[in-house]
């Protein structure tokens, strides 16, 4: 199969799950991390925390109170700060060492 016809497959794909005519093969649900705890375990304020990963200290503050839910790349990005925050500081040019 062609590569412009593998496109248009993939578009009329696409249409017909928008429709609802059709379901996604899979869907990824990435969990919602708790964000305090990530946070305190890091011995990190909200302030130092937004700082530190580049995240405003309101969604911060949102996130930790209930009054919004991270995106999936949010969650991505939180689930890589527990994991590795010391690279995710770098890797976005924080100097400071976590």
């Amino acid at each position: 199969m062609s590569t412009g016809r593998r496109i248009l497959e993939g578009a009329k794909e696409a249409l017909a799950i928008a429709r609802g005519e059709n379901s996604p093969a899979a869907v990824h649900t990435i969990p919602t991390p708790d964000v305090a705890a990530i946070r305190k375990r890091l011995g990190l304020s909200q302030m130092k925390f937004a700082e530190r990963f580049g995240i405003p200290a309101a969604t911060i503050r949102d996130w930790e109170q209930g009054r919004r839910v991270p995106d999936n790349p949010a969650r991505n990005l939180l689930k890589v700060i527990d994991y590795a925050p010391e690279t995710v500081a770098r890797a976005i040019g924080e100097q400071h060492r976590v």
